[in-house]
């Protein structure tokens, strides 16, 4: 049974995740996916009436969310990232989007390290549209250095505690080799890419040649945000995406 699942009413397929968010999701054939990204993040309270009315702007129903980017002003704890995700996932659920304890929608949630946001934010979303040439397109979510899906993050992460030039290499090639297991389960690699985004705090210069560059994974360029991973004791995540249009919204 494969792993990849049609959301009809947004025009997408999603590559199944956990319960707060999927893994990736692609465009359907007859849709592409559209970037907005904020140029002031806005609480969620005030963003998602902001993402509801860009959507109706576009000619597009709320179904054709597709992608969240937020960023919180701490990793959590275990318990805490949690309880963040239950109050999150109703948000989807007022929107019909999460259905039967399943999410179609994708999300990277990482923590500014300088001049993080009093609370978590809405950065950017994606959302498809009709489409308008033969691209395809996708999102893939952020990924830390463990496996989705476990009791936990702490017992699974990859050198755990170790931030040393060696395990900062490690935790790269975990995370690289999730990025390509997720995009090549959704028919895509990294030529198809417009965006990689990495997230941590770590000095990646010791194998940034030999590990993201070599791979294609910054034939476009390589986004670094000084910011850590969402949960508490991980510390390295990226995300990709390939996507037809972007804008400043």
């Amino acid at each position: 049974m494969t792993d990849v699942a049609l959301f009809a009413d947004g025009g997408y397929r999603y590559l199944k995740g956990v319960f707060q968010y999927s893994a990736g999701v692609t465009a359907e054939p007859g849709f592409e996916i559209e970037r907005a990204r904020l140029r002031q993040p806005l609480a969620l309270a005030q963003a998602i009436p902001a993402i509801e009315a860009h959507l109706r702007a576009r000619g597009r129903p709320l179904a054709a969310l597709c992608a969240c980017e937020l960023r919180s002003p701490a990793p959590f704890t275990e318990r805490g990232f949690t309880d963040f995700n239950r109050d999150y996932v109703r948000w989807l659920e007022d929107w019909n989007l999460f259905r039967d304890g399943i999410n179609p929608v994708a999300r990277t949630n990482v923590c500014p390290a300088v001049n993080p946001p009093e609370e978590v934010v809405c950065y950017a979303f994606s959302y498809t549209m009709p489409a308008v040439g033969l691209d395809t397109s996708f999102v893939v979510a952020g990924s830390g250095e463990a496996p989705e899906g476990k009791s936990n993050y702490r017992d699974y992460a990859i050198r755990l505690g170790d931030r040393s030039a060696g395990a900062i290499r490690d935790k790269a090639q975990w995370v690289l080799a999730e990025m390509e297991r997720r995009m090549s389960a959704l028919g895509f690699k990294w030529k198809d890419s417009t965006g990689t985004h990495l997230y941590t705090v770590y000095d990646v210069h010791p194998f940034i040649a030999e590990e993201i560059a070599a791979r294609g994974a910054m034939a476009n360029g390589l986004s670094w945000h000084y910011s850590r991973p969402p949960v508490q004791d991980l510390d390295y995540e990226m995300d990709v995406r390939g996507v037809c249009r972007e804008l400043v919204i």
